[in-house]
């Protein structure tokens, strides 16, 4: 299946499902704006995934910054003139997690990375895809946003939440403008964001988890049915 010419924006490109869902969609002719904190990391995502050049721009930005995304954001429309998707896969969490260990620095970084950045990533771009009369924004959320679990944390969890809560509003907003979300709800992903759990998985307990590769398909699917359709709720685990 050929998309060429296709723009997608994706955050959290640096690694993980980021990473792989640039992969994905370079192969399938698309032009990606990567979006992390270090330049060094996307670039090495640009690489890995085999682009031609010219089809990817790095825009190195802190999504919890408001300012920054929106400069990101002119940068994206001027290089790009509009964009069909929007990815947010960018996410974080913190060692000392639990509600006795939290510290506010963590937990405010938590709420910047998992929900502050996606909001403000979706109103730097959702002006463009109304002035277009469609786009499809795939919100990267986490089974921790359906259910609470120790395992991933008060601040975690309440920054999933927030952001299937995002996924929703938009639907319920910008449906009739051409606009649709959808929320996917990933369980254990063999990333490195698994380096940050208190007590960090050996290789075999990754070895049964989901791979990135799994949830940017994830992500494709999404992106990819007619404009008609709309998956709303994706939720996806180990078998």
């Amino acid at each position: 299946m050929s998309t060429s010419g296709k723009t997608a924006v994706v955050t959290g490109a640096g690694s993980g499902v980021g990473r792989a869902t640039v992969a994905k969609l370079v192969a399938l002719g698309w032009r990606v704006a990567l979006v992390g904190r270090r330049a060094d990391a996307l670039a090495e995502s640009v690489a890995l995934s085999g682009a031609r050049e010219g089809q990817c721009l790095v825009c190195p930005c802190d999504i919890g910054d408001p300012t920054a995304v929106e400069a990101t954001g002119r940068e994206v429309l001027a290089a790009f003139g509009g964009l069909e998707l929007l990815v947010n896969a960018a996410g974080t969490n913190a060692p000392r997690r639990a509600l006795e260990v939290l510290s506010l620095a963590d937990y405010r970084a938590m709420m910047d990375a998992n929900l502050n950045g996606a909001f403000h990533m979706v109103q730097a771009f959702l002006p463009a895809m109304r002035a277009q009369g469609s786009g499809t924004i795939v919100n990267v959320v986490s089974d921790a946003g359906k259910q609470a679990s120790p395992k991933a944390g008060p601040a975690y969890v309440m920054s999933k939440f927030g952001l299937a809560g995002l996924t929703q509003a938009i639907n319920a907003e910008e449906r009739p403008r051409g606009i649709r979300a959808c929320a996917l709800f990933p369980g254990d992903i063999d990333t490195p964001l698994l380096d940050k759990r208190p007590v960090v998985p050996d290789a075999a307990a990754r070895a049964r988890m989901m791979q990135a590769e799994d949830i940017a398909d994830c992500v494709l699917f999404c992106a990819t049915l007619p404009a008609r359709a709309v998956v709303e709720e994706m939720l996806v685990r180990p078998r």
